[in-house]
């Protein structure tokens, strides 16, 4: 059956041509009658030329683009761009003995507006951004079960928190292929981390940062490290593999800090080096001495929204300010921001305006960013989200 067309105002086609993966609601000129949200649709111009293919959904973004050929979206589609998507992710080297953890589909990156897919071990965890995605969920499993054959035995859905709420859909986190399994140990770079896909963050680990972890472990040695906002303490783990004298991790999820503990425990039992604490990052800061001269400051995100972007960049602010006053002369201060609606200029004037206010002398060693298995779609650079810098504190 022929997908349905939603026709757009005239002059609001360039961005398409552009090959701009969205569609926004003010560039609509026509919609059909009976049209369902998460439905696949033709995308023409006001002189019925056609532009795309999508997912429609109601909203700012009205279609999600999934193809600028005038293509029919089955199995063998699903295939070949969850293929295209490991294809690089081998180039990358990231299937490896010492290494099953990262990005099968970045969204936009991957050409999949939408869709994530993170692979950890045997267990591939899909999170739909859409209601198109969402409703391609089986389609979408089927698929990844065939291109990756027995290396994942199952599939878990993790959407709760990523459709859109007003789209009224069901919860239906959990198994699409396979069973839960009590095996949730993946392996990065030769370390062991215990993945709660199933009530963490995100899909549960936070992959982006994997080099700039390795990168962390580099500065380490003999180094009193102070980890905040550590969540699964994944800089922890490289700090003391990395040979840190003494490593402090700061949440303010208990459950972070048990997750935290579980992982140094996986690595390395009985460490006599690490505390971790459950306190508010910025109460923890006010009161902490100046015995840290490696801080890593990696929040959650300040702004989910460009409406929050001026508390945020205050925010940002504000820690950096505390960190650059309390860490050792000589120290170094990796700081990130993962807020979509922050860009990096933003970013860097608020860690600027951190460094003028503490009367210290700061140098750029590194600017960090999201790694390879996160692409950023040239014609999106909305999906350029992860900022941080590696700052030497004199």
């Amino acid at each position: 059956m022929p997908y349905k067309t939603i026709v757009l105002k005239r002059g609001k086609a360039d961005s398409l041509r552009r090959f701009h993966p969205w569609v926004f609601s003010g560039a609509i000129q026509t919609l059909p009658d009976d049209l369902r949200e998460g439905e696949i649709v033709r995308v023409e111009d006001a002189s019925s030329q056609f532009l795309a293919v999508g997912h429609y959904q109601i909203g700012s973004i009205a279609i999600r683009i999934l193809s600028f050929e005038d293509v029919v979206v089955d199995d063998a589609f699903w295939d070949e761009r969850l293929s295209e998507a490991l294809m690089l992710r081998r180039a990358l080297n990231l299937l490896r003995a010492d290494n099953n953890i990262f990005r099968l589909v970045h969204g936009e990156g991957d050409r999949l507006s939408g869709l994530i897919v993170d692979i950890y071990g045997e267990t591939a965890v899909m999170q739909a951004h859409s209601v198109g995605m969402h409703y391609a969920r089986h389609q979408i499993a089927q698929s990844l079960q065939r291109i990756l054959g027995k290396s994942v035995m199952q599939v878990y859905y993790k959407s709760e928190t990523t459709l859109p709420y007003k789209a009224n859909l069901e919860e239906l986190d959990g198994p699409l292929l396979g069973n839960v399994s009590n095996n949730n140990v993946a392996v990065e770079n030769d370390l062991r981390f215990h993945i709660d896909w199933l009530r963490g963050q995100k899909t549960g680990f936070f992959i982006d940062q994997r080099e700039n972890r390795l990168l962390l472990q580099r500065y380490s040695n003999k180094r009193h490290v102070l980890n905040m906002f550590c969540y699964t303490g994944g800089f922890s783990v490289y700090a003391l593999r990395g040979g840190a004298q003494e490593v402090v991790s700061v949440d303010s999820s208990a459950k972070a800090i048990d997750l935290t503990n579980a992982n140094v425990a996986l690595n390395y039992p009985n460490c006599d080096h690490h505390k971790a604490y459950a306190e508010d990052a910025f109460k923890f800061l006010d009161k902490a001495d100046d015995a840290y001269d490696l801080i890593v400051l990696d929040p959650p995100a300040f702004a989910k929204h460009k409406e929050a972007v001026r508390n945020a960049l205050k925010g940002y602010t504000r820690l950096n300010l505390q960190a650059m006053r309390k860490i050792k002369r000589g120290g170094i201060l990796f700081t990130f921001s993962c807020s979509q609606a922050i860009s990096k200029d933003q970013f860097r004037l608020a860690v600027f305006t951190a460094a003028a206010q503490s009367g210290r002398y700061v140098r750029i060693l590194h600017q960090l960013h999201q790694p390879a298995d996160h692409p950023v779609n040239i014609y999106h650079p909305e999906g350029e989200y992860l900022k941080g810098l590696v700052l030497e504190i004199i």
